[in-house]
């Protein structure tokens, strides 16, 4: 199999994150926050706390160190005229809301058309997380994964659908529980074709039963 490893475009997908913000200004920050709401950071509980939050930010908030159009140069064109749809689905999302810096839970269903080469199944995956790990709107995480995939592979066409639910939603605010919302971004076939699309629906609802 063929590996084609390409220059990445010129693509803007990260913001600017430019910041002289250090490690202590960090922690002093989780502190003043345990003050304001009424608990006492130099506790024995809690004073630990601080350098706790900071590493789990860390993690959370990695997609901002990370480039998704890196994670799809890497492609192979041996796919024996393969041009049907490729979708992986159910991919777990974790993102936090930018409102209100509350988790957003759910799941990703990522679909394209092979347009002469294709990419690792787990680099889709990848994409999705890279953006996830940011603040986010789930519309904004939406479009930034079909996006990217359409610009990088050129496909012929790309999907992508989130549902999830925000505790922004559900633990405050509203507090309507059952809540999950749907986003959709489509491109190329995925876009004119109905059947497609309709394939699509059909292909993520159906079980590993069937």
């Amino acid at each position: 199999m063929k590996v084609k490893d390409k220059k990445a475009p010129n693509i803007q997908v990260l913001p600017a994150t430019a910041t002289n913000v250090t490690k202590d200004e960090a922690l002093a920050a989780v502190k003043t926050l345990i003050k304001w709401i009424g608990d006492n950071s130099t506790r024995e509980g809690l004073l630990e706390t601080p350098a706790r939050v900071i590493k789990s930010y860390e993690e959370l908030f990695s997609g901002y160190k990370e480039d998704p159009v890196a994670v799809l140069q890497k492609t192979f064109e041996e796919i024996a005229n393969y041009d049907e749809m490729v979708l992986v689905k159910n991919i777990r999302i974790e993102s936090y809301c930018e409102h209100h810096m509350l988790p957003i839970i759910g799941t990703a269903h990522i679909a394209y058309i092979p347009n002469s080469r294709i990419v690792g199944l787990s680099k889709l995956a990848r994409v999705a997380d890279i953006f996830a790990k940011r603040l986010q709107t789930q519309e904004l995480l939406t479009v930034q994964i079909a996006n990217t995939i359409n610009q990088v592979l050129k496909p012929k066409g790309v999907a992508v659908i989130i549902d999830a639910y925000h505790q922004c939603m559900t633990m405050r605010g509203v507090n309507k529980h059952n809540s999950t919302t749907i986003t959709t971004k489509m491109t190329g076939s995925f876009q004119d074709n109905p059947q497609l699309r309709t394939e699509l629906f059909t292909r993520i609802n159906q079980s590993h039963a069937n």
